[in-house]
């Protein structure tokens, strides 16, 4: 299950779908994650598929610095080891969402697979995955701008 480190701060509430008939692989977005990276705080969306109770892909729409996890997140035994960037022209944190939902309607199960999740990958339901993007989409929409709000409070530096 996606996992909330210790002086990391929330904004807005979470959602978990399901993308197995199974319920063992999942989808979830929390609207607003704040971590203090080298000094400074930084945050946004971050998107992330789980199998079973373990975190397996995570982006971190964090404009600046925003990356993402991939070949298995909670194994790599660290977040470094599992680090990637966004392609280099994806920086604007609304930007960095879209390609994360792209990337999950087109890679996910290919993803899941690379993490050694194959039995997983062959779960997945495409509509399940489908309906799941557009409620994570329609989810942030309803949360409004907590990135914002969480910049203007002293939350997130600007």
């Amino acid at each position: 299950m996606a996992t909330k480190r210790n002086g990391e701060k929330y904004l807005g509430h979470e959602l978990h779908v399901p993308l197995s008939q199974d319920g063992q692989v999942t989808a979830y977005v929390w609207p607003v994650r704040a971590l203090n990276v080298r000094g400074s705080w930084c945050g946004g969306p971050t998107i992330g598929v789980d199998v079973g109770n373990e975190e397996i892909i995570r982006f971190d729409c964090h404009d600046q610095p925003g990356h993402w996890h991939g070949g298995g997140y909670d194994k790599s035994g660290s977040p470094g080891a599992s680090h990637r960037d966004f392609p280099r022209d994806i920086v604007a944190v609304a930007d960095q969402v879209d390609w994360s939902l792209q990337q999950l309607s087109e890679r996910t199960g290919e993803l899941l697979t690379e993490a050694e999740h194959g039995e997983a990958a062959e779960s997945l339901d495409a509509e399940m995955l489908d309906t799941a993007i557009g409620l994570i989409r329609s989810h942030l929409e309803q949360q409004g701008d907590l990135r914002g709000q969480a910049i203007s409070a002293g939350i997130i530096d600007a």
